[in-house]
């Protein structure tokens, strides 16, 4: 018999980690995590739109782009560095319960997005700084084009929990 206060078959969520678990000690300098690729369409527009709030015709009134010469509506800066969204990854993943959160980041934006790319994003591990209790980890975040294009760079810092405290 089983205790009345048991709740039968819970399920617990670290009990199977979607990818092997790793601390700031595991990390190296140049570990890659890719972002899957995806396709940046009218929806994806839409949606930014919506939840930014963001009315310039540049970035929804594809008459209007064309009209400034452009092959299709460009994308707010905000939307192309979301496609650099960790969680989008494994990154967090690998971490687990070791993240404490995402502390800075900045960007710079040197090609446009237009309506109809697909994007390539990626986070690689570029510094390392290890403190007493903590560590901050700085991702270098890329997005490319499928013309090959380098559309965004930045970095990303995030700080996370030590597996052993000095």
């Amino acid at each position: 018999m089983s205790n009345s206060n048991e709740i039968p078959n819970r399920y617990d969520p670290f009990s199977n980690p979607l990818v092997e678990t790793k601390g700031f000690e595991d990390l190296k300098i140049g570990d890659k995590f890719p972002i899957p690729s995806r396709t940046i369409g009218d929806a994806n527009f839409a949606a930014f739109q919506l939840a930014s709030g963001d009315n310039h015709p540049i970035h929804y009134d594809e008459e209007y782009c064309k009209a400034l010469g452009y092959s299709g509506m460009l994308a707010h800066g905000f939307q192309v560095l979301i496609q650099a969204t960790p969680g989008a990854g494994l990154f967090p993943h690998v971490l687990g319960d070791c993240m404490i959160g995402f502390i800075e980041q900045s960007s710079k934006f040197l090609k446009p997005l237009i309506a109809g790319d697909t994007v390539y994003p990626l986070l690689e591990v570029s510094d390392l700084k290890k403190q007493t209790k903590t560590g901050v980890i700085t991702l270098k975040s890329t997005v490319h084009n499928q013309r090959n294009e380098l559309l965004m760079e930045g970095e990303q810092k995030f700080l996370v929990k030590l597996k052993k405290a000095d």
